[in-house]
């Protein structure tokens, strides 16, 4: 392994045998110039992305970016792969580093971040926001600033995002606003103040995400017995007639149909959310 170019102290555009890689690690560039041997021994990771159009992203954002920024996207990243035990689409490593570094710009500036999603991230991606939060504390301690939970939002879906092997933030905002305007049609129907963190909301938004996303892969969903399934609709009117609302924005929105018996096992949680 050569250097064919020191990007900075930590980050080296290297040749491996023909094959053009990034490498970094701690030093690895210091007092460094091309040609030089790499020493193996401080390399933490390497980067030898398939896709060249976003590898000649990747090195612009590591030509560009402050180096610190850069490291605590990757720690981020190491961090997310080490707890959902999976390898993230290599596209993280471009669009939440220059994610992060923006917002640290904005935090720094004083300028505000809002992300109007939060709650149904939360209830959605749990596993998502628990790194985020993560992330959230440690951009916070390493840049001596008061990051904010929204922050930790938006972190979550760039980790979802590359989780599900996506490039774009497109299928979890979609499915976040469609829970969150599902949520907004419930509490309209019944003039509700919904107790986010309680139990039978994080229930509701639980089953309304698998449900969603049965649609969304075409999967099976349960049956239901005749007589339950008229039970409930005669004990449970109301929500009831608001589940079929609920049908009938997923099937105008998004041409997908949620089945009879889905629609009586959704009326229960709305029932209970309800408080009936």
């Amino acid at each position: 392994m050569r250097i064919k170019k020191v990007l900075n102290n930590n980050t080296l555009i290297i040749d491996d045998d023909g094959v053009e890689k990034v490498v970094m690690g701690l030093g690895i560039g210091f007092q460094k110039k091309a040609n030089d041997l790499v020493d193996r021994s401080k390399i933490e990771k390497i980067f030898t992305m398939t896709n060249n159009q976003e590898y000649k992203k990747f090195k612009e954002i590591l030509e560009t970016l402050p180096a610190e920024h850069i490291h605590l996207a990757e720690q981020i990243i190491s961090h997310a792969e080490q707890t959902l035990h999976t390898e993230l689409n290599e596209h993280i490593h471009v669009a939440l580093t220059d994610h992060i570094s923006f917002a640290i710009e904005r935090i720094t500036a004083g300028m505000s971040i809002h992300n109007e999603l939060l709650e149904q991230i939360k209830a959605v991606y749990p596993e998502e926001y628990a790194i985020g939060t993560w992330a959230q504390r440690l951009i916070s301690q390493t840049m001596q600033l008061t990051i904010p939970e929204d922050e930790a939002g938006f972190i979550a879906l760039h980790v979802r995002t590359a989780r599900m092997g996506c490039d774009e933030l497109t299928v979890p905002v979609d499915v976040s606003y469609a829970i969150r305007d599902m949520v907004d049609i419930i509490v309209s129907d019944f003039d509700l103040t919904l107790a986010e963190e309680s139990l039978p909301y994080q229930r509701l938004v639980t089953h309304l995400r698998f449900a969603f996303q049965r649609l969304l892969n075409k999967q099976p969903f349960h049956g239901m017995d005749d007589d339950i399934y008229q039970v409930i609709k005669e004990k449970c009117g109301p929500s009831f007639q608001c589940a079929l609302r609920l049908r009938a924005y997923v099937e105008a929105q998004y041409g997908l149909t949620f089945p009879d018996a889905e629609c009586a096992y959704i009326a229960l949680h709305i029932h209970k959310v309800a408080d009936f």
